[in-house]
């Protein structure tokens, strides 16, 4: 199974070049690839030759969107990007259990065209990894092309953050802090559209205003956006748990858009997600901090948290978090990612049971220097301490009657 790298060396030597260097241990690399890969490794030793789509008219752009979109199948469970938390190794993992599409991590394209060691850490791929968003934060249409054209042999859209809005993002001028300045905005989709081979996609927030935000969907659209998803919060809601998305601002996009749209928000289950497609009428629905926590959530598993006061009857799934961070640990075993990601999703996953047990919490925070090893007797220790929170799954065994007299 190759991984691609997107440098000029080889994998293994950048791999021995990152471990070298100085700095935290976590932002190391968690080991070398394990055994043979299937295939070369891919690299890009050059930048493909540019496909300008300038001469399309609008209708045909429209027409190419669709069935791009309808080429990879319509996906309509995806993970999300999410920064340091959706690596290749958890790509795979939420893969394995129901996501049909993912986004990398958002990636910093000044960086990223100028440091191979940021390329080749931060950006990870193969061949099962598809269909795949790839995501850059910017702020110049130059820089932003030559980073997408490194990544456009290995992805399926090359995605524009136009939504973080975290102060890193103000502090940097990215984000959701381009909502200030539109021209930009769409000069950098227009230099996308224009000339990658492969389809410019763009995640937005909303504006305050109800018809800014329509506005803003529509000019993405007119300068060559062939996908938009939707965060149904504005860029001052950052508190998901204070802030429910507005499905509804969702659907007033949706109903104006004449491209796919992915719904962002909201979504704790599967029950979720079928209700956000029937209310927003999108084509497909992103999940973040839910799938952190619960990386199964697309194959109908929820968290005991989403069990306690739900009208549905749930049983014991005979899955839980720890034998999803097993399954993890393997990924990053094959797929080598810094620590710093992998101590994130440790954390993320046994939450609950480090609730429990905080002493083991405690013992994983004092480790400068992690281990497979280590993650492996973590989970040892916690089982050996009598603890286990299952994942549940909605008893199919039980036949609701809804309001309407049909079995739901």
């Amino acid at each position: 199974m190759a991984i691609q790298n997107l440098t000029s060396s080889s994998s293994s030597n950048c791999n021995v070049a990152v471990n070298q260097d100085g700095g935290d241990d976590d932002d190391r690399l968690c080991s070398e690839p394990q055994g043979e890969p299937e295939g070369e490794t891919a690299h890009l030793d050059g930048l493909p030759a540019p496909n300008p789509n300038g001469y399309l008219s609008r209708e045909s752009r429209i027409e190419r969107a669709w069935a791009h979109w309808k080429k990879l199948g319509q996906p309509k469970f995806i993970v999300a990007p999410m920064v340091d938390n959706s690596e290749l190794p958890f790509r795979m993992l939420c893969r394995k259990y129901g996501a049909q599409a993912a986004y990398t991590p958002m990636l910093h394209s000044r960086i990223f065209t100028e440091t191979e060691k940021y390329r080749s850490q931060e950006f990870t791929t193969c061949k099962e990894d598809r269909p795949l968003f790839v995501q850059f934060c910017a702020n110049d249409p130059d820089i932003l092309l030559e980073a997408a054209r490194r990544v456009e042999p290995y992805c399926d859209y090359v995605d524009i953050n136009l939504g973080c809005p975290q102060r890193i993002a103000r502090r940097g001028n990215y984000g959701a802090f381009l909502m200030d300045n539109l021209p930009l905005v769409k000069s950098m989709v227009e230099k996308l559209a224009n000339n990658l081979s492969v389809p410019v996609s763009c995640k937005i927030r909303l504006f305050a205003n109800f018809e800014d935000t329509i506005n803003y969907a529509k000019m993405l659209e007119d300068a060559g956006c062939a996908l938009l998803a939707v965060h149904g919060r504005t860029r001052d809601e950052k508190d998901g748990k204070k802030f429910r998305a507005n499905w509804s601002a969702i659907k007033a996009v949706r109903d104006v858009m004449r491209i796919p749209v992915l719904a962002n928000g909201n979504i704790r289950y599967m029950e979720d997600v079928q209700s956000c497609l029937e209310e927003t009428g999108v084509e497909g629905v992103l999940s973040a901090e839910s799938l952190l926590e619960n990386p199964a959530l697309f194959a109908g598993y929820r968290t005991v948290k989403w069990v306690s006061g739900s009208d549905d009857i749930c049983v014991d799934g005979k899955l839980d978090q720890a034998d999803l961070l097993v399954e993890y640990l393997k990924f990053c075993e094959s797929y080598p990612v810094p620590w710093r990601m992998i101590r994130s999703h440790v954390h993320k996953m046994l939450g609950d049971w480090f609730r429990v047990h905080p002493t083991v919490r405690d013992d994983l925070n004092a480790q400068s220097k992690l281990t497979f090893e280590f993650l492996y007797d973590v989970v040892n220790r916690l089982r050996d301490l009598g603890v286990r929170i299952p994942l549940y799954v909605k008893d199919s065994r039980v036949e609701r009657v809804s309001a309407n007299g049909f079995a739901t």
